[in-house]
């Protein structure tokens, strides 16, 4: 088989939920395995199975680029040859935090840099490269930067250093290769060791630092304000709402008209009530059950209707689509929206009438939708429950999974004058029973189950970490997830599904998560297969999804459990936004999208908006628009979720600052050329061990098997080995730990442990140096 085959078959199933990049990379792949030969762009699309029109028409417009960029050349019949790039390319300039530069091209490929040939690049600059002729059998590219097409306008982030006639910007995260001269009346009122963004005005040709401007002072270094509002900045990410937001949001009129009343389904005698976090605020969604008959319910997901309030193209609009999502940072929520909005007027609070966007299904006792509808309505709740109440009225009447009962919920006192969860024993445990045989049929469909621990800190009034717990999802979460999902599946099903024959589907943003990388499958399938577990990696998307969650479920309870679940993980794709629609992998629905967060996910409030267009019989909305809105949002979250990390990963960095020294049981989480990660056990912090620290001898890197192997003693340090460390530095600037290998407890599952234990051996070399 040709390696244009191979690369066509093994892609076979992935093509429909590519974006322009990654499309991109695919052609590049296909064209180059076949290089000076012609292909029409019919059989392009054939082999890289781009089956509908809009995947077939960004198609083309990539190939259009790639001839203007003299990647390809085309013939009169349509027909299309690889050039390989051309000697000129352009991208967009990176540097990684170890100092390296590169260059990124449109098709995935990266081009090396000295220092000396940047011609003064920053990263998120586009540039032109120059390529060097390659090192024969080298599949590395390097170049020189011929020119800056365009500067990125991002504001950098570092500690100002002020003398008496200079000031600088030290960069804290190593991107920047020099510090930043400002000028002593462009400080903005900045002092000496406060954090600032500053933004780069001129950069001389023959100077050896930019010249910038201070943009913002964000305040001391080290108070947890000025950090946390440091990680947003480092992401590109607002951490003040602009004052006109603020107002506009001000005007608002939360009252309710009877004339929107009459427009509606009014739901506010049904029982209806909220199920979220203690410190929750912005209630999004609700929930309402009433009896029908025996044996027969009507059940109604309430979302908040913000789309009422929030008009398309309004300032409030523009500043939420930029956002494009909430940010959830250790100690703080930013939100999409303006305060007044996410927490007062659309939050759906008790005893206050509410407008809504439902979907209400009649369901019997076996969690059958008999029928649904989707609808405006006006709701009114009649309790906020907390998950921690919802729960633990399951376990007291012993409605509990046995895997919660595990970690028993104690009760939380409730709120002043609200009623107690026993007042809806009937409503919830109908819900639970119903919520717990919706997520049984999801996993029999072939829905993956990961099922992680998220790591949580109890910090004081200053932000300083003091303990860290897990939060677990019990049944109380699974109860509104399912209905969520039921309610987000139904949506997608109305706009795509049971179309009439020739009829398009109209435009909607999907959830879209694709099936695994196939390559990573067969090396999950491989590294599980040292536990005794096995995976299907071939077959149909459920059989294997199917097979995954089995070997998921096998692993339960088991030492190797976190490890494999880790390492599962890494062989998924990532889920995002997309108007074609491809399924959900994770979910095993052929149809999803997102439409119960319109208070924190833009792409909820898009979603809203186009369905009450359509109710409307208006036609389809621009899809090119939709895309690309789609692309953004996906973006933006990937930041959120980033910054996210980051301010766990401080705030693990800083709970570890005062134990300098001490010693934690740990768990190899990763391995590299360069040391090891490893995570403490009883509180997830992880650090990295260098290869320094693992004693005298040289050590080669087995990355099939996951391992540091020494040269001279074959001792392993392997991916999930249990081991005694050190803590030995604490560095919050870079975010960073560093730990110091002490002894190895256990191997891990499925791997051999050494008959000396490594630490014995440099023991016994350090005591026959001494003599």
């Amino acid at each position: 088989m040709s390696k244009a085959k191979k690369t066509a078959k093994s892609n076979k199933k992935s093509k429909k939920t590519l974006g322009k990049k990654e499309l991109r990379v695919l052609i590049t792949q296909y064209l180059s395995q076949q290089p000076g030969e012609y292909i029409h762009y019919k059989q392009l699309f054939r082999a890289l199975k781009l089956t509908n029109g809009p995947l077939k028409m960004l198609a083309v417009d990539i190939l259009n680029e790639m001839i203007e960029a003299g990647e390809v050349t085309h013939n009169e019949e349509g027909d299309v040859s690889y050039n390989g790039h051309s000697q000129i390319c352009e991208g967009v300039f990176t540097r990684t935090a170890g100092g390296k530069n590169f260059v990124d091209l449109p098709d995935g490929i990266g081009v090396s840099v000295y220092d000396e040939d940047t011609l003064h690049a920053l990263p998120g600059d586009k540039v032109k490269v120059s390529l060097f002729a390659k090192k024969k059998n080298s599949q590395k590219l390097q170049g020189q930067v011929v020119e800056i097409v365009k500067r990125n306008d991002k504001p950098y982030i570092g500690v100002l250093q002020i003398s008496k006639h200079a000031a600088f910007l030290v960069s804290t995260n190593g991107q920047l290769p020099h510090d930043i001269l400002i000028p002593l009346d462009k400080l903005k009122g900045g002092k000496n060791g406060e954090k600032a963004l500053v933004k780069i005005t001129d950069w001389p040709d023959h100077a050896h630092n930019p010249v910038g401007a201070v943009v913002d002072v964000l305040g001391a270094s080290g108070e947890n304000d000025t950090e946390m509002h440091a990680i947003l900045a480092e992401f590109g990410l607002p951490y003040k709402y602009p004052e006109k937001v603020e107002r506009a949001a001000d005007t608002i009129d939360p009252g309710i008209t009877d004339d929107e009343v009459a427009k509606r389904i009014d739901m506010r005698d049904v029982t209806t009530f909220t199920i979220d976090p203690r410190d929750a605020k912005d209630f999004d969604d609700a929930l309402s059950i009433r009896k029908l008959k025996e044996g027969l319910w009507e059940v109604g997901v309430h979302i908040a209707d913000v789309s009422h309030y929030v008009l398309e193209g309004s300032v409030i609009d523009k500043e939420a689509q930029q956002r494009g999502t909430s940010v959830y940072l250790v100690d703080r929520t930013i939100p999409m929206l303006p305060e007044r909005l996410c927490n007062f007027i659309c939050s759906l609070r008790p005893d206050e009438d509410k407008l809504t966007f439902s979907v209400i299904f009649t369901m019997n006792d076996d969690a059958e939708v008999l029928s649904s509808k989707i609808a405006h309505t006006v709701t009114r709740s009649n309790r906020r429950f907390t998950y921690e109440e919802v729960q633990h009225l399951f376990e007291t009447i012993g409605d509990a999974s046995e895997e919660d009962l595990q970690y028993p919920t104690p009760e939380q006192p409730l709120a002043e004058g609200a009623c107690p969860a026993e007042t809806y024993r009937e409503e919830l445990v109908t819900l639970n029973h119903m919520a717990k045989i919706l997520r049984k049929q999801r996993f029999r469909n072939g829905a993956v189950d990961f099922d992680r621990e998220e790591v949580r800190f109890e910090i004081d009034d200053k932000g300083k970490p003091l303990s860290v717990y897990f939060k677990r999802a019990k049944d109380a979460n699974k109860l509104v997830e399912e209905f969520m999902l039921l309610a987000n599946r139904t949506v997608a099903e109305s706009v795509g599904k049971n179309l009439k024959k020739g009829e398009k589907a109209k435009t909607l943003p999907y959830r879209v998560h694709d099936v695994p990388d196939p390559n990573k499958l067969e090396s999950l399938g491989k590294f599980i297969a040292r536990f005794g577990l096995q995976l299907r990696t071939q077959g149909s998307r459920q059989e294997v999804a199917k097979s995954l969650t089995a070997m998921l479920h096998e692993s339960k309870g088991k030492p190797m459990e976190e490890l494999v679940e880790m390492m599962s993980l890494r062989a998924m794709m990532k889920a995002r936004y997309s108007t074609v629609n491809i399924g959900h992998y994770g979910l095993a629905f052929d149809y999803y999208t997102h439409f119960t967060s319109p208070i924190r996910r833009y792409p909820d409030l898009m979603v809203h908006r186009l369905l009450t267009r359509y109710e409307n019989g208006s036609a389809s909305a621009s899809q090119k628009k939709y895309e690309g809105l789609c692309d953004h949002a996906s973006d933006m979250e990937q930041l959120a979720a980033s910054a996210e990390r980051a301010s766990i990963k401080y705030k693990q960095v800083e709970f570890l600052a005062d134990k300098i020294g001490e010693e934690f049981e740990a768990k190899i989480s990763g391995v590299t050329e360069f040391g090891l990660y490893a995570e403490i056990i009883e509180n997830r912090c992880e650090g990295l061990i260098p290869v320094r620290y693992l004693g005298e001898e040289a050590f080669d890197f087995d990355d099939r098997n996951y391992a540091l192997v020494g040269r001279r003693t074959h001792h392993k340090f392997c991916l999930g080995d249990k081991i005694q460390i050190r803590v030995v530095r604490a560095n919050l600037m870079q975010k960073q730990l560093d730990f110091e290998f002490v002894k190895k407890i256990e191997a891990a599952p499925g791997t051999t442990a050494p008959k000396t234990p490594f630490y014995e051996v440099v023991e016994k070399k350090k005591k026959r140096k001494k003599n």
